[in-house]
């Protein structure tokens, strides 16, 4: 849930998701399909909370969830629903943006969705005061760190890395992207793409959608175990790939 990039190439769409998360928290179930408000959602589940981050909905539209909204918050706990299951309730919707703008965020941790609905960019945050949706020109690449985690420098130095890399690989395909979310940094573990703290808060999956007119495919890297689940699904009929 914390670092994200979004990049267009020719008729496609890549959104791509590293979760950085406590060891100590469970293991995440590989994505699968589930039937949240009549829409058919394909997601990691999270096994706390059992809510997600990253989704592609069976209309087409696609979400990732970070943490955190523009500046590093002070949790304030309890809250009353996870921003994992705000993020189902809003993805699951006909029509997400809306959605957002209309659901109650009342006493709901600070967050950001990276929406891509009806092929357009948004980019929706919620300070834990108020709501801020803007649309993104979804011809143009971005790429996003958690403000909960990365200090401004550090997301500077990231948006640099994706600019540089981008100029290397104007028209990378899904495996390229993986392999820039793994393997990138500057060998600073604190603050790599695929980061570690002290064997206490490390990237754990890795997780790319990609999209075109007719067909969406997720790709889900477990870090921890060492495993790749591939699903997708032809828009309006969901099927397993493996």
């Amino acid at each position: 849930m914390c670092t994200v990039s979004f990049i267009p190439v020719k008729d496609k769409f890549f959104l791509t998701s590293n979760r950085d998360e406590k060891v100590l928290r469970k293991a995440a179930f590989a994505p699968a399909i589930y039937w949240e408000n009549g829409s058919g959602l394909l997601y990691p589940k999270d096994a706390d909370a059992g809510g997600s981050w990253i989704s592609l909905n069976q209309n087409g539209n696609a979400a990732v969830l970070l943490n955190g909204a523009f500046t590093k918050h002070i949790p304030q706990p309890p809250y009353r629903k996870s921003r994992g299951i705000i993020f189902l309730d809003i993805i699951g919707a006909a029509r997400p943006c809306f959605a957002f703008t209309k659901i109650s965020l009342h006493n709901i941790e600070p967050f950001t969705i990276i929406l891509f609905e009806d092929n357009c960019l948004y980019e929706c945050r919620w300070d834990g005061q108020q709501k801020h949706c803007i649309q993104l020109k979804n011809y143009r690449p971005y790429i996003w760190s958690s403000a909960t985690l990365y200090e401004p420098e550090v997301v500077a130095k990231r948006e640099f890395w994706f600019t540089q890399w981008l100029n290397k690989n104007p028209n990378p395909k899904q495996e390229d992207i993986l392999q820039f979310h793994q393997f990138t940094g500057d060998g600073d573990i604190n603050n790599d793409l695929m980061m570690n703290r002290d064997g206490k808060m490390l990237t754990v999956s890795v997780t790319g959608i990609e999209l075109d007119k007719y067909v969406g495919k997720m790709r889900y890297t477990d870090l921890k175990d060492n495993t790749v689940t591939l699903q997708q699904f032809a828009f309006g009929l969901l099927q397993n790939v493996a």
